[in-house]
């Protein structure tokens, strides 16, 4: 029988649209990150044009883990959205802006004006994304099924380190992208970026994973305790051995190997999260089954993506197998 695995495996659909949407869409709000430190407009333009294929189908994913977690969890969205309503509508509204930004920088004139959006939109909404992640970890104040906390709940150090955090990582996929999707000046402005960016984002993903057990009883005891230190150290061994991988690559002068190595910190990060929080869907105190919809309900959407995600996955491998090449200086695919 199905209906008991239900919960589980729509936590790991969702957990899968979360990850895609993190790598892939992180990538082009990399590229916004680094949009201030192009030399010239003709940089930033051979840099929009890498990611013009792909940005729109990016955002699929986002709207795949929002609405899957509506209809598959609604408890826990009813208590996760109250707790974030500030963070998540200006990280909305800065996609929008973002959005708006590119489709008319380069059809709409005042091009600095727009770069200035594009730039603000990508590092605005990469930097909820990680308040709203910081604050998640550290939990949500629930009282009889619902939200008990205030406005600013997740305005915490934490949240606003693990903020930081998504923008330099965000950053470090977009340097990345560049050095494997562009030819001349920017990628090799993008190269030396990387390099800068990986120890930074290195320095953050320590913070975080000293600062959690610290703080965090459960997180310690889920980590620390025998035989769970044994289990899960090929974790933080796997981190240091893939940026390492990474930084050798960028040395190397590769143009793949760094983008993959980067991929490989972010999911190595996400699984490590992961960890840290299953089976809570709302840390401290909501599961994956006390928060799942009726097995009916889950039943029923499980067949609509059953047959809805095999599409998208095909549609997004042929886009990026299409533009695959690189981007010259003039901004056109070859």
């Amino acid at each position: 029988m199905i209906e008991p695995h239900l919960p589980l495996i729509w936590a790991g659909i969702i957990g899968t649209a979360v990850a895609l949407y993190v790598v892939l869409d992180g990538f082009d709000l990399g590229i916004g990150v680094l949009f201030p430190f192009a030399k010239d407009d003709n940089e930033r333009s051979q840099m929009m044009a890498s990611i013009a294929p792909f940005w729109d189908g990016n955002e699929t994913w986002l709207v795949m883990g929002g609405v899957g977690l509506l209809v598959a969890f609604p408890p826990a969205y009813a208590v996760i959205m109250p707790a974030f309503y500030l963070p998540v509508i200006v990280m909305v509204l800065a996609l929008v802006f973002r959005g708006v930004a590119f489709e008319f920088r380069e059809v709409g004139g005042h091009k600095t004006l727009w770069s200035i959006a594009f730039a603000a939109g990508s590092t605005v909404a990469g930097f909820c994304q990680g308040v709203i992640l910081g604050a998640l970890i550290q939990g949500i104040r629930v009282e009889r099924g619902a939200f008990a906390g205030g406005p600013f709940d997740w305005a915490t150090p934490f949240a606003l380190v693990c903020g930081l955090g998504v923008v330099a990582g965000y950053a470090l996929l977009g340097a990345t992208w560049l050095v494997m999707k562009t030819e001349g000046p920017v990628a090799e402005r993008a190269r030396a970026h990387a390099r800068l960016l990986l120890v930074v984002v290195l320095v953050f993903m320590a913070v975080v994973s000293i600062w959690t057990p610290l703080s965090i009883p459960r997180i310690f005891e889920r980590w620390f305790s025998l035989p769970n230190f044994f289990y899960l150290s090929p974790v933080p061994l796997l981190t240091a051995l893939t940026a390492y991988v990474g930084w050798r690559a960028l040395e190397k002068n590769r143009d793949t190997a760094p983008f993959v190595a980067s991929i490989g910190l972010f999911l190595l990060g996400y699984a490590g999260l992961a960890i840290s929080c299953f089976p809570y869907l709302v840390p401290p105190s909501l599961t994956i089954w006390q928060t799942a919809a009726a097995p009916a309900s889950q039943a029923f959407m499980l067949i609509g993506t059953a047959i809805l995600l095999p599409l998208i996955l095909a549609y997004t491998a042929y886009v990026y197998w299409v533009f695959r090449g690189k981007v010259k200086p003039g901004g056109s695919y070859h």
